[in-house]
């Protein structure tokens, strides 16, 4: 009896290993949930035999949260703006480097040295201030990266004063760097979304696309999510940037979080939201910021000769009325 379970001993693991061979080579979707920078982020791939990266993908935030958390006082980017160190990472290069070229494309628009009159309006780690024209004044000599230089990784900047705020595209690059590994990886169908900032890769096994929904603009800040376009992406990277749940109150006066470089104040135009469409999350996330801050007219001119970046605009035309706009060839749809 027991030579009998031998011989068929063999032919039973064989069929075992060819059957787990064959299925580690099918698609299986895997997704992944949690937390980082402050936020949430959501990832989903097909990869052979459905392999788990959560491990290797927790270890680049935290790699990346190192370098560029705002909220970690041992940080990169808070020891560069308390003037601690002066030799940075790579993770900040590469996003100073992608934000100082913007920057001068936008004329100063996107402007991550803005962080002292974040604070100061009250949308960074304090309350607001009493946020006279003195005081706008003085803070806007502290504006500008012009006024920063990296040069081997060593940051001088020329007034020790001067401070940088990435939350306007780091999650678009940590996208981007999470995107790139599942691609070392042999992955190319996925969809990377970290606080709304989302880059997608091949479409799915079945030849779909990803489909990505776009939120209608909310009246108040606590007001549900409600999401009424969509868009089908592949290869592509979606940021939206909005003034609708970012704000505070005085006087019966709405602020909002969007602060212009160039005045110092909250915008006040009707530009309720941007969703800028690029080949990277790094791109879309920056320029998605710059156009809520130029505001509706200068940011369509801006987008007239560009055919590297695409955009959806969602505006306010009265009290209660909205309407929208997209450059051509974006195929918006509704639900």
């Amino acid at each position: 009896m027991k030579r009998l379970l031998k011989l068929f001993a063999i032919p039973l693991i064989f069929l075992l290993v060819s059957s787990c061979d064959r299925r580690s080579q099918e698609l299986v979707q895997v997704t992944l949930r949690g937390n980082v920078f402050g936020t949430y982020y959501s990832i989903m791939y097909f990869a052979p035999g459905g392999i788990n990266y959560q491990e290797q993908i927790d270890s680049i935030f935290v790699a990346f949260n190192r370098s560029m958390s705002f909220y970690d006082p041992n940080s990169v980017i808070s020891n560069i703006n308390n003037n601690k160190i002066d030799t940075v990472d790579y993770f900040f290069e590469k996003v100073y480097l992608r934000a100082l070229e913007i920057f001068h494309d936008t004329q100063g628009a996107f402007d991550p040295t803005v962080s002292p009159l974040v604070n100061a309006w009250g949308f960074g780690f304090s309350d607001p201030k009493i946020m006279t024209d003195q005081v706008v004044d003085s803070l806007r000599s502290l504006i500008g990266m012009q006024r920063t230089n990296l040069q081997n990784r060593r940051l001088t900047k020329e007034d020790p004063r001067i401070q940088f705020d990435f939350n306007a595209i780091a999650k678009g690059y940590a996208a981007d760097v999470i995107a790139n590994w599942l691609k070392s990886q042999g992955v190319n169908s996925f969809l990377v979304e970290i606080g709304g900032d989302l880059m997608v890769g091949n479409a799915k096994p079945d030849g779909t696309k990803w489909r990505v929904a776009l939120e209608h603009p909310a009246d108040e800040y606590d007001d549900p999510q409600e999401w009424f376009l969509y868009v089908e992406m592949e290869n592509q990277a979606v940021t939206t940037s909005g003034n609708y749940r970012r704000y505070f109150e005085l006087d019966g006066q709405r602020f909002s979080h969007t602060i212009d470089p160039s005045t110092g104040r909250p915008v006040t135009h009707n530009l309720l939201s941007a969703s800028v469409f690029a080949g990277d999350a790094i791109t879309a996330d920056a320029y998605a910021t710059a156009f809520m801050v130029m505001g509706l007219d200068r940011a369509k001119v801006f987008l007239e000769n560009r055919t590297d970046i695409q955009a959806f605009f969602i505006y306010a035309t009265g009290a209660d009325s909205l309407s929208t706009f997209a450059t051509p060839n974006l195929n918006i749809q509704r639900r």
